[in-house]
């Protein structure tokens, strides 16, 4: 699968607003998707380091059109924890000398809200 396959669409409610604040983003994802899968597709589509991924499956609420009875369908839920800390990382390298990398990742997702 591919990364717009596996991410459908950002989830925004009250709750992942407030989530923002701390680095975890929501999305509903396809329901055969892996934490795997799922934390490879939210780097290479936003260009974050994702540290966490939590995923809940939403079961489907029954639902009654006047004498008709059904049920929405089940659907995935992930729960993205990305860094906010962009630093530059130290390392030994050849002779002792030390050697920093900078990482080259966003702090936040802008697309998630239209911004």
């Amino acid at each position: 699968m591919t990364a717009e396959e596996i991410i459908i669409a950002p989830v925004i409610t009250e709750k992942s607003s407030s989530d923002i604040q701390e680095g975890k983003y929501t999305f509903k994802v396809a329901k055969n998707a892996t934490k795997i899968e799922i934390k490879n597709a939210v780097e290479k589509l936003f260009e974050v380091k994702v540290l966490k991924v939590n995923t809940i499956t939403v079961k489907g609420k029954e639902k009654r059109v006047r004498y008709v009875a059904g049920k929405t369908p089940d659907w995935k839920k992930a729960i993205v924890t990305i860094d906010m800390n962009v630093s530059d990382m130290k390392y030994l390298g050849k002779g002792g000398k030390e050697v920093k990398v900078s990482k080259k990742y966003k702090t936040s997702i802008d697309e998630f809200v239209g911004a």
